[in-house]
């Protein structure tokens, strides 16, 4: 996102990749740990009473023969008695762990109220193509090292993510039912395989009615599996019509108990900040956030019934990827004055009739920015349709962006970055790319 800081900046070239196989197993005692939380035990995890040596902050992993990256947020006055919360947030195409991170966790940090441990993994080429499994074989390693070290409460690990994080989170509610409660996707499809898909989990899916990067067509599916895993009662939701500026937001009935399945459609783009009322997406005005936690946090520390292991794994494709085109990035004068900001534009995905941008803000002076304006002029025929990790003025022509309320604050030599998807020809970049502080 950020929410996504560059909530995110990335995914059209998602629509053009097909689902990953999806192996790995988890290791033992992760296994173990999960099969006592289906069993109706609480198992505590190795964590729980020891003095943690986990910190948060950017950690280091060895996975699949790799080295992986994760950035891990610990609550504030850490409890080592205190089973927490276990949530995975996984970033979009060409986004990163920092931009989960920086977003607060696609907004659920702050709501948190330091009840919850935050995950955000990084991808390799900032993506989720689970090749080979190997994705989920990070979230595998990850879980473990975290559980080894701190308290969780094994009946509430979670996983959320839009557009290619949310093909994430789908794999990991298709292979790890066992292990993740809930998982909530926002405007994904079936990007990183569906290892496994037989078993239940609490699911809820949120998706634009004119999705222009992955079709509304393609959410529905993902729901739809967990529908019929869950025991639902199939039907059709209702969903928003075009120019309504508003979502509709469907629990479906006849679920088995502990499976909610949750649908929620909008009006609106390819974006996981969509705001009723407004065409303009806004991570600190939107719905989802709210709507998310109030989801996960309705289930209790108890665990669910047992269920079945799949008797049968689907069969999987070998990605097909496309490079997406990249346009020469256009950067303002290096800065004069200690603490100016320099705005860089680059083209980040094109596809007939629209593209998709990012720009990244960064502070080259010795002291901290605090707020930040970037003005750019469209060419010809552009217009912005959605943007996040920031506010624009205009969508057309002349148009400037402002800081949003948690990016505006820029420490030195540091930077952030803001997105948008456009209707156009991306081919020609802005002019005029500039950036003042505050």
């Amino acid at each position: 996102m950020a929410k996504r800081t560059s909530l995110l900046s990335s995914v059209a070239a998602a629509a053009v990749l097909l689902a990953a196989a999806a192996g790995g197993a988890l290791s033992a005692d992760l296994g173990e740990t999960a099969q006592a939380s289906t069993n109706g035990t609480l198992a505590a995890t190795a964590g729980c009473g020891k003095a943690p040596t986990l910190s948060s902050g950017t950690r280091t992993i060895s996975s699949g023969g790799q080295n992986r990256s994760y950035i891990l947020r610990i609550p504030d006055g850490y409890d080592r008695n205190h089973p927490y919360r276990l949530i995975f947030g996984f970033h979009w195409l060409n986004g990163s762990a920092n931009n989960v991170a920086s977003a607060g966790y696609y907004g659920l940090l702050p709501l948190s109220n330091n009840s919850t441990i935050f995950v955000a993994p990084q991808g390799i080429d900032n993506g989720w193509a689970n090749t080979n499994g190997r994705d989920l074989t990070l979230f595998d390693d990850i879980s473990r090292q975290i559980e080894n070290d701190l308290c969780v409460d094994t009946s509430q690990r979670f996983a959320l993510g839009w557009s290619y994080g949310g093909a994430m989170s789908y794999a990991v509610a298709c292979a790890r039912p066992n292990v993740v409660r809930a998982v909530t996707v926002i405007s994904g499809a079936n990007l990183s395989g569906c290892n496994g898909g037989t078993q239940p989990v609490a699911y809820f899916g949120i998706h634009g009615i004119y999705d222009s990067v992955l079709n509304i067509s393609m959410g529905r599916s993902l729901r739809d599996t967990f529908v019929r895993n869950n025991g639902c009662t199939a039907q059709s939701p209702r969903e928003p019509s075009r120019g309504s500026l508003t979502h509709i937001t469907t629990t479906y009935s006849g679920c088995r108990e502990g499976y909610p399945v949750q649908w929620a459609a909008f009006d609106g783009d390819h974006t996981p900040s969509p705001v009723d009322g407004s065409s303009s997406p806004n991570d600190s005005r939107t719905w989802t956030s709210g709507e998310i936690w109030r989801f996960f946090s309705q289930f209790a520390s108890t665990t669910p019934p047992t269920t079945a292991p799949p008797t049968s794994v689907p069969p999987t494709t070998p990605p097909v990827t496309t490079a997406p085109p990249t346009t020469p990035p256009v950067t303002t004068p290096p800065p004069g004055e200690p603490g100016a900001c320099t705005a860089t534009y680059r083209t980040v995905n094109t596809w007939p009739g629209g593209f998709q941008a990012e720009v990244t803000v960064a502070n080259n002076g010795a002291t901290t920015l605090n707020g930040w304006t970037v003005r750019l002029t469209l060419a010809s025929g552009q217009a912005i349709s959605s943007l996040w990790n920031g506010v624009n003025t205009g969508t057309t022509g002349s148009v400037s962006v402002r800081n949003a309320d948690y990016n505006g604050t820029v420490g030195a030599n540091g930077s952030t970055t803001f997105g948008f998807t456009a209707t156009g020809n991306g081919a020609t970049a802005p002019s005029g790319v500039s950036c003042t502080s505050p």
